[in-house]
Protein backbone atom coordinates (compact mmCIF):
# COMPACT_ATOMS: atom_id res chain seq x y z
CA UNK A 1 0.00 0.00 0.00
CA UNK A 2 3.26 2.16 0.93
CA UNK A 3 3.89 2.30 -3.01
CA UNK A 4 0.29 3.78 -4.43
CA UNK A 5 0.43 6.31 -1.61
CA UNK A 6 3.66 7.40 -2.23
CA UNK A 7 2.85 7.47 -6.05
CA UNK A 8 -0.19 10.21 -5.09
CA UNK A 9 2.16 12.26 -2.61
CA UNK A 10 4.46 12.84 -6.24
CA UNK A 11 1.34 13.46 -7.96
CA UNK A 12 0.27 16.29 -5.42
CA UNK A 13 3.00 17.84 -6.04
CA UNK A 14 1.54 18.73 -9.82
CA UNK A 15 -1.43 20.37 -8.05
CA UNK A 16 -2.43 23.41 -9.79
CA UNK A 17 -4.62 25.47 -6.63
CA UNK A 18 -3.71 28.78 -6.83
CA UNK A 19 -7.18 29.85 -5.35
CA UNK A 20 -7.65 27.07 -2.55
CA UNK A 21 -4.35 26.58 -1.99
CA UNK A 22 -5.67 23.32 -1.16
CA UNK A 23 -3.04 20.36 -3.51
CA UNK A 24 -4.41 16.81 -3.43
CA UNK A 25 -2.97 13.75 -5.42
CA UNK A 26 -4.14 10.33 -6.57
CA UNK A 27 -3.46 7.44 -8.07
CA UNK A 28 -5.04 4.18 -9.55
CA UNK A 29 -3.03 1.04 -9.54
CA UNK A 30 -3.90 -2.12 -11.73
CA UNK A 31 -3.87 -5.65 -11.47
CA UNK A 32 -1.25 -5.54 -13.45
CA UNK A 33 0.81 -3.23 -11.84
CA UNK A 34 0.95 -0.39 -13.77
CA UNK A 35 -0.06 3.62 -12.16
CA UNK A 36 -1.97 5.85 -12.96
CA UNK A 37 -1.73 9.45 -11.51
CA UNK A 38 -3.55 12.60 -10.87
CA UNK A 39 -3.31 16.16 -9.47
CA UNK A 40 -5.99 18.88 -8.42
CA UNK A 41 -6.74 21.04 -11.48
CA UNK A 42 -8.10 24.35 -10.29
CA UNK A 43 -9.70 26.96 -12.85
CA UNK A 44 -10.98 30.79 -12.02
CA UNK A 45 -14.54 29.41 -13.33
CA UNK A 46 -14.53 27.26 -10.51
CA UNK A 47 -16.66 24.66 -11.74
CA UNK A 48 -14.43 23.96 -14.59
CA UNK A 49 -12.06 22.85 -11.74
CA UNK A 50 -11.33 18.74 -12.06
CA UNK A 51 -10.66 16.62 -8.66
CA UNK A 52 -7.27 14.35 -8.98
CA UNK A 53 -8.68 11.35 -8.38
CA UNK A 54 -11.37 11.91 -11.49
CA UNK A 55 -7.73 13.21 -13.54
CA UNK A 56 -6.07 9.51 -12.11
CA UNK A 57 -9.27 7.54 -13.22
CA UNK A 58 -9.91 8.87 -16.69
CA UNK A 59 -5.75 8.69 -17.47
CA UNK A 60 -6.28 4.86 -16.52
CA UNK A 61 -9.34 4.96 -18.94
CA UNK A 62 -7.46 6.89 -21.84
CA UNK A 63 -4.62 4.22 -21.51
CA UNK A 64 -7.61 1.18 -21.97
CA UNK A 65 -8.31 0.29 -18.62
CA UNK A 66 -11.51 -0.46 -17.63
CA UNK A 67 -12.84 -1.42 -14.30
CA UNK A 68 -12.03 -4.82 -14.06
CA UNK A 69 -8.16 -3.57 -14.44
CA UNK A 70 -8.87 -1.54 -11.08
CA UNK A 71 -7.52 -2.89 -7.88
CA UNK A 72 -7.25 0.35 -5.77
CA UNK A 73 -6.86 4.02 -5.57
CA UNK A 74 -5.29 6.25 -3.21
CA UNK A 75 -5.99 9.82 -2.56
CA UNK A 76 -4.18 12.14 -0.78
CA UNK A 77 -3.45 15.89 0.46
CA UNK A 78 -1.70 17.34 3.88
CA UNK A 79 -4.67 18.40 5.16
CA UNK A 80 -5.11 17.96 8.99
CA UNK A 81 -7.11 14.82 8.23
CA UNK A 82 -7.63 12.54 5.17
CA UNK A 83 -9.49 14.16 2.25
CA UNK A 84 -12.74 12.20 1.04
CA UNK A 85 -13.82 12.36 -2.25
CA UNK A 86 -16.40 15.24 -3.54
CA UNK A 87 -19.65 14.09 -4.30
CA UNK A 88 -19.01 14.63 -8.09
CA UNK A 89 -16.01 12.04 -7.51
CA UNK A 90 -17.79 9.72 -5.47
CA UNK A 91 -20.60 9.29 -8.52
CA UNK A 92 -17.76 8.93 -11.08
CA UNK A 93 -15.92 6.33 -9.36
CA UNK A 94 -19.07 4.45 -8.48
CA UNK A 95 -19.31 3.92 -12.36
CA UNK A 96 -15.28 3.13 -13.30
CA UNK A 97 -14.00 1.56 -10.39
CA UNK A 98 -15.23 -1.92 -9.25
CA UNK A 99 -17.32 -2.09 -5.68
CA UNK A 100 -14.86 -3.60 -3.47
CA UNK A 101 -11.84 -1.80 -5.11
CA UNK A 102 -10.07 -0.08 -2.07
CA UNK A 103 -10.01 3.56 -1.84
CA UNK A 104 -7.58 4.71 0.50
CA UNK A 105 -7.21 8.21 2.31
CA UNK A 106 -4.07 9.38 3.83
CA UNK A 107 -2.79 13.04 4.69
CA UNK A 108 0.72 11.49 5.53
CA UNK A 109 -0.21 10.95 9.19
CA UNK A 110 -3.32 8.83 8.78
CA UNK A 111 -4.59 6.29 6.44
CA UNK A 112 -8.10 5.25 6.14
CA UNK A 113 -8.81 2.44 3.55
CA UNK A 114 -12.91 2.41 2.54
CA UNK A 115 -14.78 1.27 -0.55
CA UNK A 116 -17.55 3.04 -2.83
CA UNK A 117 -20.17 1.17 -1.46
CA UNK A 118 -19.21 2.36 1.88
CA UNK A 119 -18.86 6.54 0.89
CA UNK A 120 -21.65 6.58 -1.83
CA UNK A 121 -24.37 3.88 -0.79
CA UNK A 122 -28.11 3.43 -2.85
CA UNK A 123 -25.74 5.20 -6.05
CA UNK A 124 -27.59 6.29 -9.14
CA UNK A 125 -25.76 4.30 -12.16
CA UNK A 126 -26.08 2.62 -15.50
CA UNK A 127 -28.54 -0.11 -14.21
CA UNK A 128 -31.02 2.98 -13.25
CA UNK A 129 -31.40 4.08 -16.67
CA UNK A 130 -31.99 0.61 -19.15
Amino acid sequence: MDKIIDKAFEAQNNAYAPYSKYKVGACVETYDGRFYIGANIENASYGLTCCAERNAIFAAYSDGCRKENIKSIAIVTSGDVPASPCGACRQVLSELIPKKAEIILSNGKEVLVTDIESLLPMSFGADDIK
